[in-house]
């Protein structure tokens, strides 16, 4: 379950603006890749239900949604489009939705981010800290795991009513055996990554076949 003993360890230090990172939609075929940011100060409580956002059900992060925002002290946002990921690739797309997320939540003293060694040159060094599997230990990164995860969702409904017959209302987007259906029957959107595998086969006609073989190639 995840504590506040990260952000603890940086208050002592006279840290008091600790801010936690996660992201959501790095692997998925189509949809940008989301970022939140949520500011945890001393007086904040635990939330107990709080963990990582893919340990709870759509219903439970909906739930925890007012909680969190009640709860901590800033709640930022970003996101990285399609032709963002298309450009710079999806690693530093991801980062582009976290600082954007971070801009939303203004001036904060040090970042805890989800993840393994961040080496994008925008993350100053010294003012973040990396946590593997942070949505697990961290609470904060946690809490923004569920932010982050519920935008998406909720954006991606919206995005489903346009293009209708992906499931992207309950797949949201992943590579899922009906969205990968879909895209053999109804074709690529513009939405749809075309450098990720599935969609990059499907635009190949002649490897069309090997989709079945291997439908869960993804980068």
């Amino acid at each position: 379950m995840p504590s506040l003993n990260f952000e603890k360890a940086l208050w002592s230090r006279g840290l008091t603006r600790v801010v936690g990172v996660d992201e959501v939609g790095m692997a998925t075929l189509a949809g940008p890749v989301v970022a939140a940011a949520c500011m945890v100060t001393p007086e904040v409580r635990l939330i107990r239900a709080v963990r990582d956002s893919k340990l709870l059900s759509r219903s439970q992060r909906e739930e925890l949604v007012p909680e969190i925002r009640a709860r901590v002290r800033k709640i930022g946002i970003g996101a990285a489009s399609v032709a963002e990921i298309h450009r710079l690739n999806i690693y530093h797309a991801s980062h582009l939705a976290m600082q954007r997320a971070l801009r939303m939540i203004g001036e904060y003293d040090h970042v805890l981010v989800d993840g393994r060694r961040i080496l994008d040159p925008t993350f100053a060094p010294g003012k973040h800290t990396e946590i593997v599997k942070g949505d697990r230990k961290s609470f904060s990164i946690a809490a923004a795991s569920i932010i982050a995860k519920v935008t998406r969702d909720r954006l991606m409904t919206k995005l489903a009513a346009r293009y209708p017959g992906y499931g992207w209302e309950h797949n949201c987007g992943y590579p899922t055996i009906d969205h990968r259906r879909a895209l053999r029957a109804l074709g690529v959107t513009p939405f749809h990554r075309h450098d990720f595998g599935t969609v990059r086969l499907l635009l190949q006609r002649e490897l069309a076949e090997q989709l079945d073989l291997e439908p869960s190639v993804v980068p």
